[in-house]
């Protein structure tokens, strides 16, 4: 089975970094998997949250067309362009940063990953276009504590990036939670960590 995983063939990565510095442990678990997935071979595009320029407020919701900036119309192209998306933040109080967040409520559109049936629902099977399907996508989200016990006391923080926003697109989507990250982590466990982005980029996972 590993062997297959290994020689399926090469996948088109876009990888976005959510935390918005880049000399943080996202951004050097990004640069490992980065590294690993063109080492393999696979075609890798790369964008860096923090340095996004682009307004991160959705001033008037849905009413009325906000026009994107290059930067978000890039990130759209090169999210329609791959057939692997990696999304890597930090969980702030039991979310994504301030920042990411605003920039999936800009980017994240209908008419771009997914749409509405105009008859209405009464007339389709599925409620919802979902334009990603076929798609996959690899979450990390790093906790500063340990991820079941975020889990047990205020429930599952990565329902929103998973379902209501990649699934609800179309995506197939895997979570690799990593935690405790505060306080000097061990170095045997940042090096596991360190190990894993390795290996999902490697297999382009």
């Amino acid at each position: 089975m590993s062997f297959f995983r290994e020689h399926r063939g090469k996948r088109k990565i876009t990888i976005l970094l959510g935390h918005p510095d880049r000399d943080s442990l996202s951004g050097e678990l990004a640069n490992i998997y980065e590294s690993a997935a063109k080492f393999a071979g696979h075609e890798v595009r790369r964008t860096n949250l923090g340095d996004m320029q682009f307004d991160p407020i959705l001033h008037h919701g849905y009413k009325a067309i906000q026009e994107l900036e290059p930067d978000l119309k890039k990130l759209q192209e090169d999210i329609k362009w791959c057939d692997h998306f990696v999304l890597i933040y930090p969980n702030w109080w039991c979310t994504m940063p301030a920042l990411l967040k605003g920039l999936f409520d800009r980017f994240w559109l209908p008419g771009f990953c997914f749409g509405f049936h105009k008859e209405g629902i009464k007339s389709h099977l599925h409620l919802w276009k979902r334009y990603m399907k076929g798609k996959t996508a690899r979450v990390f989200v790093l906790s500063g504590t340990v991820p079941i016990a975020i889990y047990l006391f205020f429930g599952d923080y990565t329902n929103e990036i998973k379902k209501g926003i990649l699934w609800f697109a179309g995506f197939k989507v895997k979570l690799t939670r990593m935690g405790p990250t505060d306080h000097n982590p061990p170095q045997w466990k940042i090096n596991h960590w360190k190990r894993t982005a390795a290996r999902l980029g490697r297999l382009a996972e």
